[in-house]
């Protein structure tokens, strides 16, 4: 997933979207671990998704403190 379609999401989506993108690659290494995969770098294809999903809520959650104490200092 790139980048901009992470934007894109809400974040009740992208929290969603973060739990199913884990679940998934939690499945890929078990499946891994007991016969190889045939494409070995979706594991690596979905550790990056999930973190940029993760920096994603970072900086929304970055974002929204700043907002918060720039409209708590005006006052």
């Amino acid at each position: 997933m790139k980048q901009e379609v992470i934007r894109e999401l809400s974040t009740a989506e992208l929290k969603e979207r973060l739990d199913e993108e884990t679940k998934q690659l939690t499945k890929l290494k078990l499946n891994h671990a007991v016969s190889p995969l045939e494409n070995p770098n979706k594991i690596k294809t979905y550790r990056r998704t999930i973190a940029r999903m993760i920096t994603e809520l970072r900086s929304r959650q970055l974002k929204d403190a700043a907002q918060v104490s720039a409209a708590v200092n005006k006052e």
